[in-house]
């Protein structure tokens, strides 16, 4: 990259054209939009069609700042983005609650508002002739020229942006943000904030955009309802799938190869569009994640990067198992409209205590687990930990105050190393630790888990087995009073099974209280001391795992006799 930048400034300074220099310039502003693009639909997965009119929203600002009150020209920029982002605050605070092809449509529908506002409020705008004459900046009372001074301030701001884009990726907040945007119930099992993850994700991204908005509106000098409309979308579209949706230099390189390629095709006239769009397409079906990507796996090729050699291990503190009270869960209710998953269920798991549920499918377990953990709140009863009361609190706060997960399905980011994946689960603890301390904390869960010798490796590329401890070990980074495992021992072999079903019971011995939903008796009997059985949503009993395992009507329900070949 650095290359790239070395050999163009050389041809701009070579030839001297103003005209390259300006596009040069714009390539700047359409990078940094590029750049913000990413935080919100390459990092955070969210599909807004508000960027643009966000960066247009940011022009408009910057031209009536510097026409309206001169005194303010070194303030244009900075009043530009703070604009964007307190639009897209408001705005995020409400449809970010929406999910998929909902979020794009009321993206979509604010981004019209903004155009259609600017070409109607013409006091402010202008309307359809827009707001002409706006002057160069000025920072520290001196005033740019449009030329050099111009394109050096853009690229600098874009480089400043993209350090510090990088540099906060670089730490937990980039897993976060990955694992959040792949599987996000398994982020708020690890306590989590996906909302404010997205929020914060969509308001940054919108700073920048009015960032870019401010700065071309000093660039072209006049600014009119177009810079709100949806070419500009498109294009900020385009240049993010081609340059790449979650690798800062392609955000630059997007944003050149978007400025600069309609000039390339000019000379086929009224079929550059065509032409364009092949090239587009092209680059899709030859770089699907990106030209940052495609370069960044050549660069590997060449010169393979080095294998990580620590293998430090930080010991956990002494009350890394934490002390809360009981799980109790009492008279608690829940319906699918018509459909009764639970009815009065009442049970409790002291401290440190193993509990297995066994239930025929459709008895309730995984809906039982569900309500414990937040995922869904109950329609009747309460249930608490210790003192306190987790109805109504959302899963990830549920985290928070020691209860951890896993899933019928290990919910894993195929491409993230094993390390890194129980890293994440730091995230949401407070001080929050650097990446090299949660990575050196995995290590250990790793290590009770019997797995670190797969640290190194991408999640995708485990067997079912593995991927599970893995699961497990992120469950017990949140150093959880409670953990609750959802068919654990679904899909593996009789050797997987009792090598889990041994694991699980030296995390019991240590501390950790389990609650453990699982068809399989003989997987339980190795890892638990009680037993509960649901049918239809209702206790039919609690106790002794024997004692439950020999009672009739258990026998009935879980087998469908009731003989003693059940127990041979």
């Amino acid at each position: 990259m650095a290359i790239v930048v070395v050999a163009a400034v050389a041809w701009l300074a070579t030839t001297g054209d103003s005209y390259a220099i300006r596009l040069a310039t714009l390539a700047g502003t359409q990078a940094l939009l590029v750049l913000g693009y990413q935080l919100v639909f390459g990092h955070a997965g969210a599909l807004s069609l508000a960027q643009g009119a966000l960066f247009g929203l940011g022009a408009y600002v910057a031209a009536m700042v510097s026409l309206q009150a001169p005194w303010g020209l070194s303030l244009t920029l900075p009043a530009a983005a703070l604009a964007a982002m307190l639009v897209a605050a408001v705005v995020g605070a409400i449809v970010l609650r929406l999910e998929t092809h909902y979020f794009a449509l009321a993206t979509l529908a604010v981004a019209q508002l903004i155009h259609l506002a600017a070409v109607n409020l013409e006091t402010l705008t202008g309307g359809a002739n827009g707001l002409p004459g706006v002057p160069a900046v000025t920072l520290a009372g001196v005033a740019l020229g449009r030329g050099w001074p111009m394109l050096v301030l853009a690229w600098s701001l874009f480089a400043a942006a993209a350090w510090a884009v990088a540099r906060v990726l670089a730490g937990l907040n980039g897993l976060a943000l990955d694992l959040a945007r792949e599987h996000p119930s398994a982020a708020q099992s690890v306590g989590i904030d996906v909302g404010a993850l997205r929020f914060t994700a969509f308001v940054a991204g919108a700073g920048l955009a009015g960032l870019a908005g401010g700065l071309h509106a000093h660039v072209v000098g006049v600014v009119s309802p177009d810079v709100t409309d949806m070419p500009v979308m498109v294009g900020c579209l385009i240049a993010t799938v081609i340059g790449g949706r979650r690798a800062v230099a392609g955000a630059a390189l997007g944003a050149i190869l978007l400025t600069h390629a309609p000039e390339w095709f000019r000379f086929l006239e009224n079929r550059h569009l065509i032409a364009f769009g092949l090239l587009a397409l092209a680059m899709v079906i030859v770089a699907p994640n990106g030209l940052a990507d495609l370069l960044a796996t050549a660069r590997q090729r060449l010169w393979p990067p080095q294998p990580e050699t620590s293998n430090a291990v930080l010991a956990p503190p002494a009350h890394i198992i934490r002390q809360a009270g009981a799980l109790r869960v009492a008279h608690v209710g829940k319906a699918f409209g018509g459909v009764r998953a639970l009815h009065d269920v009442s049970l409790s798991v002291a401290p440190g205590e193993a509990v297995g549920v066994i239930g025929p499918n459709g008895s309730g377990k995984t809906t039982l687990l569900n309500v414990v953990t937040g995922v869904l709140s109950a329609d009747e009863g309460e249930v608490r930990l210790g003192t306190d009361s987790l109805q109504r609190k959302p899963a990830f706060a549920i985290a928070r105050l020691g209860i951890a997960r896993t899933f019928q399905q290990a919910e894993l980011s195929a491409d993230t190393t094993v390390l890194d994946a129980v890293a994440t689960a730091a995230f949401a603890r407070a001080p929050r630790p650097t990446r090299a301390v949660a990575r050196a904390e995995a290590r250990h869960w790793l290590m009770r888990v019997g797995i670190v010798d797969a640290a190194a490796l991408r999640c995708g590329a485990l067997p079912a087995g593995r991927r599970r401890l893995v699961e497990v070990a992120r469950a017990l980074m949140v150093r959880p009073c409670l953990l609750a495992l959802d068919e654990p021992g679904a899909g593996l072999s009789r050797g997987e099974r009792i090598e889990l079903a041994q694991r699980l019971r030296t995390l019991h011995s240590s501390g950790t209280a389990l609650l453990v939903v699982d068809h399989d008796i003989d997987f339980l009997a190795a890892c638990v001391d009680r037993l509960i059985c649901l049918e239809r949503g209702r206790v039919i009993a609690d106790g002794p795992l024997q004692t439950v395992r020999r009672d009739p009507q258990v026998r009935q329900a879980y087998f469908g006799r009731d003989d003693a070949a059940v127990d041979s």
